[in-house]
């Protein structure tokens, strides 16, 4: 939904970096790495949203840091809009992809049946990178303010464990 509103991606990406957790300091070159972009498009929106007062930089030797700008007018709106139209199928999508070979993510118990309990149960099934997972997970669960517990399964012990999955499946990816 955001990126109908903000038609630049590179500006949508940076908006999700900064204004999901408010903590977080990049500089250009790590930005345009993690987003798979060249330093130009990420310098530009950069300019663009200091230009605006919605991220603040200075200077780390000959680095530049950037932040978002929690002082600014508009901050709680942004941040709001930014987590609503973060829905978690956009957000597994980008985590997937630096997982590891993950056929299967799904949700089940409270959550998947609609219960909010602040205990997300989420159950991956592949060859998972669970280093990369335990960082995210940490993470994951200061922005939204919730524990997410993992089971990390092959698909052969998915089959042999799929009875014990009661209620509601919430299949969030399936490859």
């Amino acid at each position: 939904m955001i990126d109908s509103l903000i038609t630049s991606k590179t500006r949508v990406k940076l908006l999700l970096k900064f204004f999901l957790n408010p903590e977080n300091r990049s500089y250009l070159r790590e930005l345009a790495d993690e987003f798979g972009e060249s330093t130009n498009s990420v310098r530009v929106e950069l300019n663009r949203l200091t230009d605006a007062g919605l991220l603040e930089s200075h200077d780390e030797g000959r680095t530049k840091l950037y932040k978002a700008n929690t002082k600014h007018p508009l901050f709680p709106e942004i941040r709001a809009i930014v987590t609503k139209t973060l829905g978690i199928d956009q957000l597994v999508d980008q985590v997937i992809k630096r997982l590891g070979n993950v056929e299967l993510a799904f949700i089940t118990g409270d959550y998947a049946n609609g219960i909010d309990s602040g205990l997300i149960d989420l159950v991956l099934v592949g060859e998972i990178d669970r280093a990369y997972l335990q960082s995210l997970i940490d993470k994951l669960e200061k922005i939204i303010e919730r524990k997410i517990r993992v089971l990390v399964l092959k698909r052969d012990e998915l089959q042999a464990l799929r009875d014990r999955f009661e209620g509601h499946v919430l299949v969030i990816w399936e490859f």
